[in-house]
């Protein structure tokens, strides 16, 4: 209960979002689904293109981001193996529902000029490699089964990252919530605890304010088009 059940959107920053729509569009076929003024931020405009119907790319401008230097394991890897900051993209991966999509779709690639690599066999999936505007390091994959974790999970590995048994079980099988009550409150801010940057008034706000506070606060539903009305 509960669950997240995939990726509704991935947001990349750009400094060129005509570019970065150009190549999704274009490369990899993704249809441009929305582009307008990012909700409560300042000079920010957002492009949502679609991957499925409740799964998107979407990509992030500011006045602020052109002035900021990518730099090649800092603020991106150099390919799909290479390090680079702590809590930045490595690659993404993106799905198709088998071999013969995964062939179709680098040949697609190929046909826009785009070097890409593979299909390259992991086991439980296959994939293909190739790269997007700004550093982006891209993959298609398809799997055929889910993955077992008893093949998956390497006991070496297990011990590297220091994860002992009980804690191993715990992951594999992560314990169930269920809240059977009123929906729970914010609790206190823990600065233990992962957070993110806004000024400390702005966050203590957003996060001790009600729900329902936040919720008519600042929610934005209208579209920027108005469309017109159907009658029935």
């Amino acid at each position: 209960m509960g669950l997240a059940n995939g990726v509704h959107h991935l947001a990349i920053c750009t400094a060129d979002i005509k570019g970065q729509i150009e190549f999704f569009t274009d490369v990899l076929g993704a249809e441009l689904k929305a582009l307008y003024w990012m909700h409560g931020v300042d000079g920010a405009y957002h492009g949502f293109v679609k991957l499925a119907d409740s799964s998107s790319v979407a990509f992030v401008q500011t006045p602020q981001i052109a002035d900021i230097e990518p730099q090649v394991g800092v603020s991106h890897a150099a390919n799909p193996g290479a390090p680079a900051a702590p809590g930045t993209m490595q690659h993404v991966a993106f799905n198709v529902d088998g071999d013969e999509q995964l062939l179709a779709l680098r040949d697609r690639i190929r046909d826009r000029g785009i070097n890409v690599f593979g299909p390259l066999d992991h086991g439980f999936c296959k994939s293909i490699y190739f790269a997007g505007p700004e550093g982006l390091n891209l993959e298609i994959s398809t799997s055929a089964t889910a993955i077992d974790e008893r093949a998956w999970i390497d006991p070496e590995v297990v011990a590297l990252a220091g994860i002992d048994a009980d804690e191993l079980e715990r992951y594999k099988d992560p314990a169930a919530y269920r809240n059977d009550g009123d929906p729970l409150p914010n609790p206190p801010i823990d600065p233990a605890k992962p957070h993110m940057l806004f000024p400390e008034k702005v966050y203590r706000s957003l996060m001790e304010s009600p729900d329902d506070v936040i919720t008519a606060r600042m929610s934005e539903t209208e579209p920027p088009v108005k469309l017109p009305t159907t009658d029935t």
